[in-house]
């Protein structure tokens, strides 16, 4: 008598959801190592003309910077079986660099900050990598992209709570915060080891994704110049706008009249996540590549537009500081967590193109991050002595009207840019 034994087979809708989860987990709870610390005000430190708090965030995004520089050859070359080891070595170095914070005094411990930087910057592009090139990546994709929302408010109300029920000092704070979240860290990055590689129809829909060597970098930028700058600018004052509701959220609330309730960052923050997972993930029900990342784009410039008369109404005395926030709040994710998750995903699959998210992700992290900078350090050296909330609406509405008109020569490039045909790969030879 024969047995015969069937090998079950896990639905890709399960594979999809289960794996979406696990990044999205791995992502929040890197920002517990990551963001914690702003949950602090330092109020009583100085040093020189800017507060301590700014030299904080100005090292670990310094950091954070030249981390992304790396990153685009870095994660590039980064092959499957390489990413939860480099993950769990770049996730140790920033604990300890928080550790370093706790025990090295005002103001030398600063240089842990930047040191904490260092490994972060290539985070998001190593748990991204379990996710692209398949059928369902819109919705893995959104799933992980809401935690760049919903931790962020998250990690500050458990940091908030340590400091002022727990007694906890702001400098070791972050790093019990960090401690906090290891354990559902290491839940959530198992799972990712367990996520099946790609199907032959998730390649035959998205195109196979594969590490690049630095003959196939150069081509690709090369071929996409134009769209590649249009889509950096964007990105960069995207970003630019929300490192600065990021970093100085709790500055912002206050100055609202809500310094007082640690937990109005999730009551906002809370909603604005489902939204954009909701709007984002329906883009998985748009099978055609190009039609997909064109609706991207006017999703972004829509984003752009409501973030901009949330800011005028706000102004004219029509909407509340509480909804001002959340509408503002909403259209800046909806527009900037797209590069985060999708819009670099359907470029590769409109064009056939053979590369990895990883490396035009960061590729435009890395400018994202420098004008970041840039920026904060404008606003710190100058004379204007503006608040964080005022300099947060001004950007606002700049951002607003930039974004808007970028975003909308970037679809005129791509959407001509499809009609040419695309410069095909050498074979693959690594550096």
């Amino acid at each position: 008598m024969t047995t015969l034994s069937r090998k079950r087979v896990t639905p890709s809708w399960l594979v999809s959801l289960v794996a979406g989860l696990a990044a999205f987990g791995t992502y929040s709870c890197m920002y517990a190592f990551r963001k914690a610390f702003t949950a602090g005000t330092y109020s009583t430190l100085q040093l020189g003309p800017l507060d301590y708090k700014v030299w904080l965030i100005l090292a670990q995004m310094l950091g954070y910077t030249l981390s992304k520089f790396y990153g685009i050859r870095f994660l590039a070359q980064r092959r499957p079986q390489q990413r939860i080891p480099t993950l769990i070595a770049l996730l140790s170095m920033a604990g300890l660099a928080l550790l370093g914070f706790a025990l090295c005094p005002v103001p030398y411990n600063i240089v842990f900050l930047f040191l904490n930087g260092l490994p972060l910057g290539m985070i998001w592009g190593l748990v991204f990598s379990f996710l692209e090139g398949r059928r369902h990546t819109e919705l893995m994709g959104a799933v992980m992209a809401i935690s760049l929302i919903f931790a962020s408010g998250l990690v500050k109300t458990v940091g908030l709570l340590l400091i002022r029920w727990g007694g906890i000092s702001e400098f070791w704070m972050p790093f019990l915060t960090g401690l906090v979240f290891s354990v559902p860290l290491a839940g959530c990055l198992y799972v990712l080891s367990q996520i099946p590689a790609p199907s032959a129809e998730d390649k035959r829909l998205r195109t196979e994704r594969r590490p690049m060597n630095r003959t196939q970098r150069r081509l690709f930028i090369r071929q996409f110049l134009p769209g590649i700058v249009l889509t950096v600018l964007v990105y960069t004052l995207l970003t630019v706008a929300r490192d600065i509701r990021d970093n100085f959220e709790v500055e912002i609330w206050q100055r609202l009249g809500y310094g007082n309730q640690p937990g109005i960052y999730t009551q906002v923050d809370g909603p604005v996540a489902l939204s954009v997972l909701l709007l984002l993930s329906l883009l998985i029900l748009v099978r055609n590549n190009l039609k997909a990342f064109s609706l991207i784009h006017l999703m972004i410039i829509g984003a752009c537009l409501l973030m901009g008369f949330a800011t005028l109404a706000y102004n004219a005395g029509q909407l509340s500081g509480l909804h001002w926030m959340a509408l503002s709040g909403l259209g800046l994710y909806l527009a900037y967590v797209p590069y985060n998750a999708i819009f670099f995903e359907r470029m590769l699959a409109t064009f056939r193109e053979k590369g990895n998210v990883a490396f035009v992700m960061s590729l435009a992290d890395s400018f994202g991050y420098l004008g970041s900078v840039g920026v904060l350090c404008l606003k710190e050296f100058s004379q204007e002595g503006l608040s964080w909330g005022q300099f947060y609406n001004q950007i606002l509405l700049f951002v607003a009207l930039s974004g808007a008109v970028l975003a909308l020569a970037s679809l005129y490039y791509f959407r001509k840019k499809h009609s040419i045909p695309s410069v095909s790969y050498p074979a693959l030879v690594h550096d």
